[in-house]
């Protein structure tokens, strides 16, 4: 639904599509009538109710994919398909998906790049549900297995502070990251007693943008800018979240400038124990690419910016 724009027209266009360990349901497919009727599909996956349930499949196997991958790597005649590759190749020079905005305004996936940089790429990333679920999945260069841990189908917002403080209990060796929505943060911030409780050094790097953020995208997008119940920047429904850190005994830091981004994690790096970090954060910038529910994947929404580009030229 936020994947790259070539990937997902190289998918609508192949003529195989393996699935492996996947669900072929619409958030990776898009609307399945008009999903690549001219793809063999190949499915392998453990669970054999989940194949052949959306989608006819040519070649069903049904087995764990590490015993299923090492036998038909075997079975596999290397080939080329250079005109193939070509058009791949120029489909993602001329729709680069994943933008870090430039200019002096923060953002959240120059937050999440700065993270990244900083961590090298081998933190445990914990997330919330909404869009900075999306730009973290962006990017941060996850290198190992069990490295994000995401509510992912499900939903859940609030999943990102008790699932960060199990994470930390769990990998005590290695650094965890919670980056949270400033909504759904609130959902189960009570844990923050439990981290201070038990010392668990867990940053929590807050992306205070003021919206619900995914809603207001499509209350932007699909009802003609119509908010409704997701703006928090003037109520009274978001705490200063530096007083409660200071409540909870906790280190506390807020970012007002992008220039201030990268200071501000290496501080809470160093600090020996948990962080709250407050990003305030571009409070309207949208995820891109982006498939409208109930598109198929050629109809996949480009960055306005790249469009534009494309339009000109």
């Amino acid at each position: 639904m936020h994947g790259a724009f070539y990937a997902n027209h190289a998918a609508d266009k192949a003529d195989v599509v393996i699935g492996i360990g996947n669900r072929f349901d619409d958030r990776a497919m898009g609307r399945f009538q008009d999903f690549n009727p001219n793809a063999t599909i190949i499915h392998i996956d453990i669970d054999p109710a989940e194949i052949g349930k959306n989608f006819k499949t040519a070649v069903p196997i049904v087995g764990d994919v590490k015993t299923v991958l090492a036998s038909l790597v075997e079975e596999v005649q290397p080939n080329t398909h250079a005109e193939w590759l070509r058009w791949i190749d120029q489909m993602r020079l001329d729709h680069p998906s994943f933008i870090v905005p430039p200019g002096n305004t923060m953002t959240v996936q120059y937050v999440v790049s700065q993270i990244n940089e900083a961590t090298r790429g081998d933190a445990v990333i914990v997330t919330g549900v909404g869009q900075h679920q999306m730009w973290t999945g962006q990017h941060y260069t996850f290198r190992f297995p069990r490295q994000l841990i995401s509510s992912g189908g499900l939903g859940t917002m609030g999943f990102e502070v008790p699932a960060a403080l199990g994470a930390a209990m769990a990998r005590p060796d290695k650094a965890v990251w919670s980056i949270c929505g400033d909504a759904g943060f609130q959902m189960t911030s009570q844990e923050l007693a439990t981290i201070i409780d038990q010392r668990v050094p867990v940053k929590l790097a807050i992306m205070n943008n003021g919206f619900l953020g995914m809603v207001r995208q499509w209350q932007e997008l699909f009802y003609d800018n119509n908010y409704v119940s997701v703006d928090t920047r003037e109520s009274t429904c978001q705490p200063d979240f530096l007083k409660l850190a200071e409540a909870y005994g906790m280190k506390g830091i807020r970012i007002m400038q992008k220039q201030d981004v990268r200071a501000a994690i290496d501080e809470a790096i160093a600090h020996n124990g948990p962080v709250l970090l407050d990003f305030q954060v571009e409070a309207e910038g949208n995820v891109w690419p982006m498939v409208p529910a109930g598109a198929s994947l050629a109809e996949t929404l480009d960055h306005p910016a790249t469009t534009a580009k494309g339009a000109r030229s």
